[in-house]
């Protein structure tokens, strides 16, 4: 007898349930919030994450990886970083392999060096499932000389969990289809099954640049498949979303995601 297993998280738990073998396996999305107050601690942070945390999470072959400061955004300052697991288990590697890495624990000891200023005020994170209709995060393809682009994080808090899932599913649906239509980038869409504000989901969408940016959203409401599906009965934002928020960004130069 084939048994499924479960994580009981306070919301979004039957997510997690085991996966049937054809369908994609979902990657695991880890947003951590390095939340700041001065530019020293900005500077402090973006070098441990370049010169710490980035090699080590690649030697231990984890990603893909990006790094992100705030351009506008609630909460600002703050870096974020985004790392992207195969699975759960991962999570749990990934800290192991961290453990016995003489130049992480290195980095991070210095990072956290007792006295003097505080490397940041604190840190925040949260676990997102990968959406079914987009499994694992794509990095956008980039040429040497490429100027860095704008990306858009957003939130989407939903009354309940059926309602969530009911817009989990439009996104698959047509609003990503939609999206790419209107000259946007997908980074990634997941369901946050740790973290505050629950239930929600959160996605990431890049532009070339602010001007892309203005450009590619009045493509997007114009879109004949969005107007279409927005149009369905149950599906409006008044039925399933109780609160949208969103940071614009901006990739660390070292990011890979960028």
């Amino acid at each position: 007898m084939r048994r499924r297993s479960f994580l009981t998280v306070p919301a979004g738990a039957a997510l997690l349930q085991a996966q049937e073998p054809a369908e994609p396996r979902r990657a695991i999305i880890e947003l951590r919030y390095f939340r700041l107050r001065s530019g020293k601690q900005v500077e402090r942070t973006s070098e441990y994450l370049r010169h710490g945390w980035l090699p080590a999470v690649q030697r231990a072959g984890v990603g893909p990886v990006g790094f992100f400061n705030s351009l506008v955004a609630p909460e600002s300052p703050f870096v974020l970083a985004l790392t992207s697991f195969a699975s759960l288990a991962a999570i749990g590697d990934l800290a192991r392999k961290l453990a016995a890495d003489k130049e992480f624990q290195q980095a991070n000891d210095e990072y956290n060096a007792p006295g003097g200023e505080l490397s940041y005020v604190r840190m925040e994170n949260s676990l997102l499932l990968a959406f079914p209709s987009m499994p694992a995060v794509e990095v956008p393809s980039t040429s040497e000389g490429h100027p860095p682009r704008v990306f858009e994080l957003r939130t989407y808090e939903s009354p309940n969990d059926k309602t969530l899932e009911r817009k989990v599913k439009m996104f698959g649906d047509g609003e990503i289809a939609a999206f790419r239509r209107s000259g946007m980038l997908p980074v990634f869409f997941g369901t946050a099954i740790v973290g505050r504000d629950l239930p929600k989901l959160t996605y990431m969408l890049a532009y070339d640049d602010w001007q892309a940016r203005e450009k590619n959203w009045s493509a997007f409401g114009k879109d004949p498949g969005w107007q279409k599906l927005r149009a369905t009965p149950g599906l409006s934002d008044a039925e399933i979303v109780s609160n949208i928020s969103n940071a614009v960004l901006r990739p660390l130069a070292f990011s890979p995601i960028r």
